[in-house]
């Protein structure tokens, strides 16, 4: 089988799956990168690897050659590239086409009704509803907002992103979680990591800060990341007197962030709807921390249950995100057990070895005229969760899927 990934660029979340399909399939893989890097990204420690990958081709330095293998592979996975011209050859010539897709109206699902963007999605999606064409959905809410232009009809899946697995002894992690303030107390350490934007609410986490300081309980904020917000979120502590509350460190590598991971008891996710998956969330519960995040953000449905493996407030109502907070800085029993079931979450099934082992099940029942599906977790059939359900979705369905 000769399988090759079409994307705008190769990632750190991406790779470690495409290093297992590698494994697999050896030079029958390959990954072709659309476009250089983003400068933002290139800053926080995603590009370094890129060069050294054998299996990665870049489209803008051998575009024959690149577009000869999208062509002419058994299997392509095309995602998150606007472009159609490098997939449009294939897609015409009536060949097995996967499309990898975050959410169309991430904005509002009301913007479905507009005529001009009905013909694109038409143009790009819908006509291909008879065709060797699936879906992948990289997070919960994709299938419902494909389902409003009638495309891929019985042929969504649930897909995400598949970082790094991390493996742990976890009575060895849950000791390095263990933390003390001055006087020998124990502290609760709490971390909220990602770019500093509107969208990501990192305001959020400061003002918990805030209230968890006047309900005298005894913790660490650490906020890892920059951004437009970063001097407005320094004040906020500041006028807040949090400063031995709070610590900002600025963009860290992604490893430094897995270390800050490891050691923190409680992770905050506090992005809106805009957030189309989130793979910090796959890297904080591979860290069996007790998440607290909100039902907007994409991977949150696929990959919490409410209770079980984290906690979820509705998104937009800090009130229960703050009060869902202190409960769990006061309780840590529950703080292990979210986070050791976060950690099986992620060691079982949303791991980078499991992710390419169902892909290429997939692939091989594609190629040879049968669809076969998982019975749950990724490459199983994608359920339609509209955005308003996803609170209540995260509290209704078991941890195994169904």
């Amino acid at each position: 089988m000769k399988l090759t990934i079409v994307s705008n660029y190769i990632n750190h979340h991406q790779i470690p799956m495409s290093n297992e399909l590698y494994r697999k399939l050896g030079a029958a893989f390959a990954f072709i990168q659309t476009s250089p890097m983003e400068e933002d990204r290139v800053k926080m420690g995603w590009g370094e690897e890129v060069r050294s990958i054998p299996y990665l081709k870049l489209y803008y330095e051998e575009p024959e050659a690149c577009a000869a293998r999208i062509l002419d592979s058994d299997v392509v996975v095309f995602g998150g590239v606007e472009d159609e011209r490098y997939i449009k050859p294939r897609l015409n010539a009536g060949k097995i086409v996967i499309r990898a897709s975050e959410r169309l109206y991430r904005e509002g699902q009301w913007k479905s009704i507009s005529p001009r963007g009905r013909k694109k999605k038409y143009e790009d999606h819908t006509q291909y509803a008879d065709a060797p064409v699936y879906l992948l959905c990289h997070g919960a809410y994709v299938a419902s907002d494909f389902e409003l232009v009638h495309a891929y009809p019985d042929k969504k899946y649930v897909w995400g992103y598949f970082p790094e697995l991390h493996t742990y002894e976890l009575n060895h992690l849950f000791f390095r979680k263990q933390h003390f303030d001055p006087d020998g107390k124990p502290e609760i350490r709490i971390l909220w990591a990602g770019r500093f934007l509107k969208l990501k609410h990192p305001e959020y986490a400061v003002r918990a800060a805030k209230y968890l300081a006047q309900q005298g309980v005894s913790f660490h904020l650490d906020m890892v990341g920059g951004g437009a917000l970063e001097e407005e979120l320094k004040k906020q502590a500041a006028d807040a007197h949090l400063e031995h509350h709070i610590t900002f460190h600025g963009f860290q590598p992604p490893q430094n962030v897995r270390r800050f991971m490891e050691e923190a008891n409680i992770f905050l996710f506090t992005s809106n709807y805009l957030e189309g998956w989130g793979a910090v969330l796959n890297e904080a519960m591979n860290s069996a921390c007790a998440v607290v995040a909100g039902s907007g953000i994409g991977a949150v449905p696929f990959l919490v249950r409410h209770g079980q493996n984290g906690l979820v407030y509705r998104t937009g109502h800090f009130r229960e995100f703050r009060e869902q907070v202190r409960m769990l800085c006061q309780d840590g029993a529950l703080q292990k057990t979210l986070g050791a079931n976060a950690y099986e979450t992620i060691v079982s099934t949303w791991n980078p070895k499991e992710a390419a082992d169902r892909l290429y099940r997939f692939c091989e029942g594609l190629i040879a005229g049968s669809v076969l599906p998982e019975q749950e977790g990724p490459l199983s059939l994608a359920p339609l969760i509209a955005p308003r359900r996803g609170y209540k979705y995260t509290r209704t369905v078991k941890t195994d899927g169904r």
